[in-house]
């Protein structure tokens, strides 16, 4: 029997949550630092938990076209990870590791974010690992531009099994030098079972 994921409103069980947040998000801007040799500030990751219904309007209401990077992963525990970003950001992001006269959504920038979004997305796998030693893998990741409607239907007919809330992490990087800016959510979906071995690995009980 999985987690009940109403539950997670639990300050505690939230808190555990942020914490990871933190430590996947400085770990993923180290990477991002290291990739593109440029210094990276981060913004402290903000943890939500909110309605489904109201996550588009992050992203600029659901018919704006945002970048979603998407990623299973399995092991210990199981489920996916959703990195989304809007197109400016996306750019932006490409434009940190090669700068180029355009800003076009060609076939180098789909390259270039299915890559970044791989080591971003890395991190955090490798940080939750690290902090619940629990095995964990990620698959190759797979991109997809689209309406920010569409692009969240994956992560809503997951949790739509569970709750009608839905728990992301929003990051900010900062390239200093340049000052561009990189606004990202991070979806993490563990399966249903899942989230409890993830809690009880780091002494949280339901």
């Amino acid at each position: 029997m999985g987690i009940e994921f109403d539950k997670i409103n639990n300050g505690i069980i939230l808190d555990v949550l942020r914490e990871i947040g933190n430590i996947g998000a400085g770990n993923a801007a180290t990477s991002l630092a290291t990739m593109i040799n440029k210094k990276i500030d981060m913004k402290v990751p903000v943890v939500k938990l909110l309605d489904f219904d109201e996550v588009p309007e992050l992203l600029g209401g659901p018919e704006n076209v945002v970048c979603g990077i998407f990623f299973k992963f399995e092991g210990d525990i199981n489920g996916s990870i959703m990195f989304v970003l809007d197109q400016p950001s996306a750019i932006n992001l490409v434009d940190l590791l090669m700068p180029r006269d355009n800003s076009e959504f060609d076939e180098f920038t789909t390259s270039a974010l299915k890559e970044i979004g791989n080591i971003l997305a890395g991190s955090y796998i490798a940080s939750l690992s690290g902090l619940t030693n629990l095995q964990i893998k990620i698959s190759v990741p797979a991109l997809a531009i689209d309406m920010a409607g569409a692009i969240l239907s994956v992560p809503a007919i997951h949790f739509g099994q569970m709750s009608d809330n839905v728990l992301i992490i929003q990051n900010e990087f900062i390239e200093t030098l340049e000052a561009k800016s990189v606004d990202g959510y991070f979806f993490l979906i563990p399966d249903m079972d899942s989230y409890e071995v993830l809690l009880g690995s780091l002494g949280v009980t339901l």
